[in-house]
C-alpha cells in the first residue's frame, strides 16, 4: 500500500488484499533465499461465515522437494505463513491452505481408500480395526469420512501428536466377537 493509498484511503479491497500482499511478499523472500525453482499463485476464496481461505498453489522444477517426506515441506510453507498472518493480523481470521500438483487431493485419497478397506474389515468381521498412527490433518479426513457411514464409528486412540484411529462397529452393527481386535499393518 503506497503512501497516498495509507493517506487517503485508497482503492483496497479489504483487509484480505493487505493479508494476500503480506503472504505474497513472504513467499518471494522464502523462494529467494532458499534459491528454490518456485512460482506460485494465490486465490482468495470467501466463505459463508465471512472467513476467507487463501489458497497458495506451487509449480515448478522443485515441486518434488515439496512433497517429500509426506509433505512436510507444503505442511511447514502452510504453518509458516499462518503465523505470519497471525502475527502482523492478530484479529484476521484467513486460513491458509497450500499445494502442489495436487498432492492434498491424492494424500486425502490414498487415506480415505485405506479407511474403506478398515471400514470393510470392521463391518464384516463386527470387530475393532485400528488405523496406523496420524497427523491432525490426516485423522480430520479419515474420520470425517467414517462419519458418513452410520454403521461404523471412529476415535482417535493415544497421546501427543500422532495419534492411532480406532474404528468400530456402532451400536447394534457387530456380527462377531468384538472382544478380538485386528492391527493395521501400515
Amino acid at each position: 500500500m503506497g503512501f497516498f493509498s495509507k493517506l487517503f484511503g485508497g482503492k483496497s479491497k479489504g483487509a484480505n488484499s493487505e493479508v494476500e500482499a503480506l503472504v505474497q511478499k513472504t513467499l518471494e523472500g522464502i523462494i529467494e533465499k532458499a534459491q528454490f525453482d518456485l512460482t506460485f499463485d494465490i486465490k482468495t476464496e470467501k466463505e459463508e461465515d465471512g472467513s476467507a481461505t487463501l489458497a497458495v498453489e506451487f509449480n515448478g522444477s522443485d515441486e518434488e522437494i515439496l512433497k517429500d517426506k509426506k509433505g512436510q515441506m507444503l505442511d511447514a510453507f502452510q504453518l509458516f505463513l499462518k503465523r505470519v498472518i497471525q502475527h502482523n493480523f492478530p484479529d484476521d481470521k484467513t486460513n491458509v491452505t497450500v499445494d502442489c500438483g495436487g498432492y492434498r487431493d491424492e494424500s486425502a485419497n490414498a487415506l480415505i481408500e485405506r479407511a474403506e478397506n478398515l471400514k470393510a474389515i470392521c463391518i464384516e468381521q463386527g470387530k475393532s480395526v485400528y488405523y496406523r498412527a496420524l497427523p491432525p490433518k490426516d485423522r480430520k479426513v479419515v474420520h470425517q469420512y467414517l462419519a458418513k457411514d452410520p454403521r461404523v464409528k471412529s476415535r482417535s486412540l493415544g497421546d501427543g501428536l500422532y495419534k492411532k484411529i480406532k474404528i468400530y462397529p456402532a451400536k447394534g452393527q457387530a456380527q462377531g466377537n468384538s472382544s478380538e481386535e485386528t492391527m493395521s499393518n501400515d
